[in-house]
């Protein structure tokens, strides 16, 4: 369960890659997402650390996790989980490999394998916009201060007979920035997982080499559980 909720996250990074330099704040939902569309264009590689929380449906209580990211067009992310354990995640393409150094294995799979969302593994690769692929409204949510921008909620488009692993996401920007500030995801099974990032940095040239996975020796190889 942990790792569908990961890996939800993760086809979902790739549809808020955002620019700095916006510095008239959007005042409607078209507006925040007009600007992020036209803003993921513009970034070539980003990077920051994030706290997750995650809470899977029938627990009372969740539990958090913090780390660091790495993304870079077309298609690469490595996504770090330090504490309170070690996991590191890559995906480059379609390609998934999570590696768990204290249990010494890496799990292969595939994003079209483990999410049936196709609209956020579009995203990811680079393709789409947010209004095409989503459903967006405001959040119910009318307790922000004056000078903030709307937060927006994304709802999956039906995609044929397939069932989307998310059943919506709410985001939130930096009103200076338009980078994303927050967001909350809700999948089909009812797990949330909340994510804040911090320390931001966009288009600084991140080698490939960082993002690429190089199997350890000594590791088992096992293929991600079917469901």
């Amino acid at each position: 369960m942990k790792r569908l909720t990961m890996v939800n996250l993760i086809v979902f990074w790739g549809m808020i890659l955002v620019a700095q330099g916006m510095e008239v704040l959007a005042s409607t939902v078209d507006d925040v997402v007009q600007r992020v569309d036209e803003s993921y264009a513009k970034i070539q590689d980003l990077q920051g650390t994030f706290t997750q929380e995650t809470i899977i449906e029938g627990f009372a209580t969740g539990f958090e996790s913090t780390g660091q990211f790495f993304l870079k067009k077309p298609g690469l992310l490595r996504w770090d989980y330090l504490q309170p354990s070690e996991e590191m995640i890559y995906v480059d393409g379609d390609a998934v490999m999570m590696y768990v150094p204290e249990h010494q294995q890496v799990v292969k799979g595939t994003l079209t394998q483990i999410a049936a969302s196709k609209g956020p593994l579009s995203l990811l690769l680079g393709v789409g916009k947010l209004a095409e692929q989503f459903i967006v409204s405001e959040a119910a949510d009318t307790s922000q201060e004056q000078t903030d921008v709307p937060r927006i909620i994304l709802v999956p488009k039906p995609d044929g007979d397939t069932a989307p692993t998310i059943k919506e996401i709410e985001l939130h920007v930096f009103p200076d920035s338009y980078l994303i500030q927050d967001m909350t995801i809700v999948d089909a099974n009812g797990n949330i997982s909340r994510v804040r990032f911090d320390h931001l940095q966009v288009n600084q040239g991140l080698s490939d080499d960082l993002l690429k996975f190089t199997l350890p020796p000594d590791v088992v190889v096992v293929d991600f559980p079917t469901f």
